[in-house]
């Protein structure tokens, strides 16, 4: 896809605003990246998604590694560069400035509110996501069971969540071969 510069100031300004909103991590926006790059710019496919998710998950580092892959198949190099750093910068620097400010005030009551309260949005913000991923990857009723199957598991269990994780994705493979 051929790269022009609205495509690079309409990646910054949405990628910026997520970044601010993203209580809980990058996860958090998950559900508004895929509206942005597959409803509202159809710039990839739910598949396409689905992988990226799957990919920045599976690779090592950190989870804002999809905002990265989102904008090199968008964009490019140059497209990765953009998302990444308007992912990651503004949050950067407001930490750096609010985290000294936050520390003054670790025992003040409004402080244990804000953050009792903020708690709740994040776990909704990352079941969005679960929703929107589950809903990008799910194509039969034998994906549906074992994505149901897997999150069960996952819940209900003290296994570590790679174990049902890539069984799942063993039990997929073997249903598309």
């Amino acid at each position: 896809m051929k790269a022009d510069g609205n495509i690079f100031f309409t990646l910054a300004l949405q990628f910026v605003i997520m970044s601010l909103l993203a209580m809980g991590g990058a996860n958090a926006v998950v559900p508004e990246m895929h509206r942005l790059v597959v409803e509202i710019n159809p710039w990839m496919t739910e598949r396409e998604f689905a992988d990226m998710f799957a990919i920045s998950q599976a690779a090592p580092g950190p989870n804002v590694m999809l905002v990265t892959l989102i904008g090199y198949h968008i964009a490019g190099v140059s497209g990765a560069l953009v998302t990444t750093l308007a992912m990651c910068g503004p949050t950067a620097v407001l930490a750096h400035f609010f985290g000294r400010v936050w520390d003054r005030f670790k025992d003040a009551p409004w402080r244990i509110a804000v953050q009792a309260g903020v708690v709740p949005v994040s776990v909704g913000l990352i079941a969005a996501t679960a929703i929107v991923l589950t809903r990008a990857s799910v194509h039969s009723w034998v994906a549906l069971g074992i994505t149901a199957a897997t999150a069960l598991i996952t819940y209900q269990s003290r296994w570590n969540p790679l174990w049902p994780i890539g069984i799942a994705g063993l039990l997929g493979f073997a249903n598309l071969v």
